[in-house]
């Protein structure tokens, strides 16, 4: 089995950060992967995208050309991409920032207000991770159980402090209708 995802969005919402986690997950689950991290000049505030590839096979190129799963966190990643998802794939929206709807009826798409959940929780910087938890959910490319190894692995040292509240977050997404 191998998914192709594309993590989309501005700089500052932790689009890399949750690509490194998935990836992790997927390499602590014995799967081969890729992880290729792709961010304009102005980082904050400019785009950033992150493409994951999750195989049972070696992957051959670390290119995501036509994902089999989008997760687009701000309209421009919407629009710019959302014509590239394979027939029969998956678009996870963050319907906070995302008000129009997907155009396709080809694709499954699931809407959820990671930013307004977010907020909600007092954890304002998680959206991310709550469209992780949503992907998890909805995919499954990785597994739910293990999820605590594969964040230790991808928050450094001097942020452990972070663990709870990041496995709170992918719990939000993973539970969110």
């Amino acid at each position: 089995m191998t998914t192709q995802l594309l993590i989309a969005g501005f700089g500052g919402q932790g689009v890399l950060f949750a690509g490194k986690f998935i990836a992790y997950k997927g390499l602590l689950e014995g799967r081969q992967l890729s992880w290729l991290p792709s961010y304009g000049p102005e980082m904050r505030g400019g785009t950033a995208n992150c493409s994951v590839i999750l195989s049972d096979d070696p992957v051959g190129s670390p290119i995501v050309a036509n994902p089999d799963v989008l997760m687009a966190m701000n309209l421009p990643s919407l629009d710019k991409y959302e014509n590239d998802v394979v027939s029969g794939g998956v678009i996870i929206v963050d319907s906070t920032l995302i008000e129009r709807k997907v155009e396709r009826d080809d694709v499954k798409v699931c809407y959820i207000p990671a930013t307004k959940l977010a907020q909600q929780a007092d954890m304002p910087k998680l959206a991310n991770m709550i469209m992780v938890g949503k992907f998890i959910k909805e995919t499954n490319a990785v597994s739910y159980e293990g999820i605590t190894e594969a964040l230790k692995k991808v928050i450094p040292a001097r942020k452990a402090e972070m663990l709870d509240i990041n496995l709170k977050a992918i719990e939000i997404g993973y539970n969110a209708e």
